[in-house]
């Protein structure tokens, strides 16, 4: 069952002398128990297309057009008390950083307590038993005696940890992690991966997965869509992606994934545009070896190439024989 869709989303920042846009047409649907995985280089607009859900812009942001559906409800237009309502009780936030995303003032409990309060509406024993069981729900070693505990006698993924429990407290229908091992160490960061993956199978929650982690999308998304300077430039299901990559920049960025099999790494020369980069035509087109005069000149459009799979490349045909032959 779908139950966000995002559509034709144009989204700019107003600087000094001039508005500068960021996000391009941009659109992608999630569906019950489905992990979604929007990836690309810093800077390529994912953060801002996930913050765009919950209307966590900037006040110097503003979206042009397009639209975020929820449920039949399109969350641009929605008034300020319902969107209040659903931050958190109906679509949840896990922030990049859980060092930094839990008041070191308050116990972890009283922060869970306040969550539940407000969008479950339950007090006292009742409260407190709930906010028990999110911290079961999420694997922390003695749950009640851990509510009385302050953020700094957390580790970095029990952090992160109750993070997600205030939003499983809440039965958020859909969770959007922002890149939530960034911080972690590699042991840890499997652990919360696997704790989402959990989520996903055994409540049917969709999540909208934020990374730069190939390796991490290639074990637990259903389904990537690739950004590059506020565009999606390609997006398909996990498995065929992986295996039938089509856009030069998905190449480029799976083959700089470091392989146990002796192959050399290769590197994307140059960066990513600014938004204050105009650049006409293909915004990759700087940095593509197969770079051709249309691409130029012309923005290239979304080209279907295989079942849910889509690429903005000219070069679409050519790639998939090189893409399969690789």
């Amino acid at each position: 069952m779908k139950i966000l869709d995002v559509e034709n989303l144009n989204l700019g920042f107003m600087g000094e002398n001039r508005f500068n846009q960021a996000l391009w047409d941009v659109s992608f649907s999630l569906h019950k128990g489905e992990m979604l995985a929007l990836v690309g280089e810093s800077g390529c607009g994912k953060t801002v297309s996930a913050m765009s859900i919950l209307q966590l812009l900037p006040k110097t942001a503003k979206i042009t057009s397009g639209t975020i559906d929820f449920y039949g409800e399109n969350l641009i237009n929605t008034n300020r008390k319902n969107l209040q309502q659903i931050r958190g009780s109906k679509i949840a936030l896990i922030p990049q950083d859980p060092m930094t995303s839990l008041n070191p003032l308050y116990t972890v409990g009283d922060q869970l307590l306040e969550v539940i309060k407000i969008h479950q509406h339950l007090k006292g024993k009742a409260a407190r038993q709930k906010a028990i069981e999110a911290f079961e729900a999420v694997q922390i070693p003695s749950a009640e005696e851990r509510l009385k505990a302050y953020p700094h006698e957390f580790s970095g993924g029990m952090k992160q940890r109750a993070i997600i429990a205030m939003a499983l407290a809440c039965n958020a229908e859909i969770l959007i992690a922002d890149e939530p091992t960034t911080a972690l160490d590699v042991t840890i960061q499997a652990q919360i991966m696997n704790l989402l993956h959990e989520i996903k199978t055994e409540r049917n929650t969709a999540i909208l997965l934020i990374t730069h982690d190939l390796a991490v999308v290639r074990e637990h998304a259903d389904k990537v869509a690739v950004m590059y300077a506020g565009r999606i430039v390609e997006s398909a299901p996990a498995k065929e992606f992986f295996e039938h990559p089509r856009h030069p920049y998905s190449l480029a960025l799976l083959n700089s994934i470091p392989s146990n099999r002796g192959k050399s790494l290769e590197t994307i020369s140059g960066q990513p545009p600014s938004i204050q980069q105009k650049i006409e035509g293909c915004t990759f087109h700087p940095r593509c070896k197969y770079c051709m005069d249309i691409c130029q000149i012309k923005v290239p459009p979304e080209f279907n190439v295989g079942e849910n799979h889509f690429s903005a490349c000219f070069l679409n045909d050519s790639l998939n024989r090189k893409s399969d032959k690789d």
